[in-house]
Order: structure tokens, then C-alpha cells, then sequence
């Protein structure tokens, strides 16, 4: 029998209630959502009678709560280093929402508490739980491009309103640390954990101050590159393509399909080009069965611990390398 964990969710973020939320109560054997916390009683009542569970005014209230084991975070960046830290420190399980922290010495605190603590800390790249990728990981397996070459991801969309948060570089705004992140961990979970940040460039806006759009490239030990590209004010690209000695491999809306979406994988090769239909699929609710995974194993809670410490170097690395190009 599937144990339950008791969540609660601190803050009240869009995808919150967009997507997380209802990808939590539709895993009912694997979660009872608890409580919802904001800052404003209104917000928090509203919430919770939208999904039946218990309001909660502030977030100290909730992550000191007896009665609940983990907590999800869709707080900006900039606020996660105090509320994660906290959430681990009082015992709860945390999956937070990307980035999990703005650099590495942040992220090497958290990994430590959550390590320290048994408990596990997992950042919200929802997309790796698409059946897409696992249509593409066995079209590789099965040698339909041939040996990979090159790997090119680009994740970007139009200007957003001037009051999102995303703008807003004191609580963590900026695409750095939100579009660039899918495009850094997309080439880790393709294709493997030895590539590092070579070169990089970021522009970041005199007005608006923060970052705006940059590219980065990155290579391995065996000499295989992987170009990444991501924007606030950029035309709209969501896909990674690989590129092999038999063909060439292209994921449409490799990152944000909504739940009722059938992305396109496109094989190129000299025998022509074919177009397959991945079925649709919500991600979110495939990110928080793993969630609930490796709350009990251990194992899979070092993999984790892993993944986030390999992010936030590489964003430390771009935002190095592209002040000194």
C-alpha cells in the first residue's frame, strides 16, 4: 500500500493554481494536500476553498505545521534560500519550483540540510516527466540518428508585463535563472552529466536590470558540444535538437505542453523526414509521483541532491563566463 504524504503548499503562486495544485489532488494515493499558505488571509482562504484544504496566514505557520511532511514552493528565487532552508530545518520534504537557488553556494546549503536531514529537495523541472523524452531516449537507444554530434536547445517567448515578477531582479527575476534554466538541465537529462559551461553571454537590461536573453555553450570530455539559447523578448522557441551521424532529431514544445497538447518529435535522416505525435501528457503530475518516490528512497534523494548542485554551476558559470566576454 502506497503511503501518503501530508503537503502543504507555501504560497500562491499562478502555476500553483494552474497546474501543481491540480496535479497534487489528482494523486490522491500519494498525497493529501493539507493546507495553503499566503501572506493574505483573502488569498489564503480563496485557495483553500478552491481545493479543500485548510487556509493558512503566513509562511512560518505552515512550515512549523505538526501536520504536514512536505512543503511545495512556487516563491520566486530570491525568496527560496530563507523558506526552503527553514522548510528542511523544521524536518519537511521540499520541491520548489525552478530556480531552486540563484547560485551555487546557495543551493550547496540546502543540498546539505536536506542531506543532513534524510529528507528530499527536488526542483520543479516538471518537463523530464513528459512521455515525450521518453519517445526520444528510445528512437536514440534504438540508433535512429546514429552517434550524437551536437545538441542545440532554445527556450524563449515575448515580452511579458512589466509588472512580473520575472523582471524583478531582488526577488530573483531574470532569464538566467528562469528560461535558461530548462535549456541547462535539458542538455544534462539528454544527454549526460559531464558537460560543463565552456563560454557564455548575457545581456542584462540597464532599465529593467535584469537579465533579458544570452546563449551558452558547453562541451564534454569526449568533444561533443551543446549550444543552449533563452529570452525574455525573444520570438517563441520551446525545443532541443540533437544532432547525430544518421540524422538529425527535433522536440517540439520540448518543455511547457499543457496536458491536453501531442507534441512533434521529427527524425530527419537520408531516408527521409518522419513526424511522430507523442501523446499528450501532464507533467506535473508525472514530476510529483517521482516527488513522492523519493521522499522514500534514499538512493533516488542523492540523484536529486546531484542535479541541483550540477544546475547552479552552470549558472554560475554562465553568469561568470559572460561577464568576462
Amino acid at each position: 500500500m502506497t503511503e501518503r504524504v501530508k503537503i502543504g503548499v507555501l504560497g500562491c503562486a499562478g502555476i500553483a493554481v494552474r497546474s501543481v495544485i491540480p496535479a497534487i489532488k489528482a494523486l490522491e494515493a500519494d498525497f493529501e494536500l493539507v493546507a495553503v499558505a499566503s501572506r493574505s488571509r483573502e488569498k489564503a482562504e480563496s485557495f483553500a476553498r478552491q481545493f479543500d484544504c485548510k487556509p493558512v496566514v503566513g509562511y512560518e505557520q505552515l512550515v512549523a505545521a505538526n501536520d504536514v511532511d512536505a512543503l511545495y514552493i512556487p516563491l520566486p528565487t530570491g525568496l527560496h534560500r530563507e523558506w526552503i532552508n527553514k522548510a528542511l530545518h523544521a524536518g519537511k520534504h521540499v520541491y520548489a519550483e525552478k530556480s531552486i537557488a540563484a547560485c551555487l553556494s546557495e543551493a550547496d546549503s540546502m543540498v546539505s540540510s536536506a542531506r543532513n536531514n534524510g529528507l528530499a529537495l527536488m526542483e520543479g523541472f516538471m518537463f523530464q516527466y513528459h512521455q515525450q523524452h521518453r519517445i526520444v531516449f528510445d528512437l536514440l537507444r534504438a540508433g535512429e540518428i546514429g552517434e550524437i554530434r551536437y545538441f542545440f536547445s532554445s527556450f524563449g517567448f515575448p515580452p511579458l508585463a512589466k509588472d512580473n515578477f520575472r523582471y524583478d531582479e531582488k526577488i530573483g527575476g531574470g532569464a538566467l535563472l528562469d528560461a535558461a534554466g530548462y535549456t541547462i538541465r535539458a542538455v544534462h537529462f539528454m544527454l549526460d552529466r559531464d558537460f560543463r559551461v565552456k563560454g557564455a553571454t548575457l545581456y542584462s537590461d540597464p532599465l529593467v536590470g535584469t537579465s533579458m536573453y544570452g546563449s551558452a555553450f558547453l562541451t564534454n570530455s569526449r568533444g561533443i558540444g551543446a549550444s543552449i539559447a533563452f529570452g525574455f523578448d525573444n520570438y517563441y522557441q520551446c525545443r532541443y535538437e540533437i544532432w547525430g551521424t544518421k540524422g538529425k532529431l527535433i522536440a517540439d514544445r520540448a518543455f511547457t505542453p499543457g496536458p491536453d497538447f501531442s507534441p512533434k518529435i521529427i527524425v530527419e535522416t537520408a531516408q527521409g523526414t518522419n513526424i511522430l505525435q507523442a501523446p499528450a501528457d501532464n507533467h506535473f503530475v508525472g514530476a510529483f509521483r517521482e516527488f513522492h518516490r523519493i521522499i522514500f528512497n534514499n538512493y533516488d534523494k542523492q540523484r536529486h541532491y546531484s542535479d541541483i548542485l550540477l544546475q547552479s554551476e552552470s549558472i554560475d558559470l554562465i553568469r561568470e563566463l559572460s561577464a568576462h566576454s
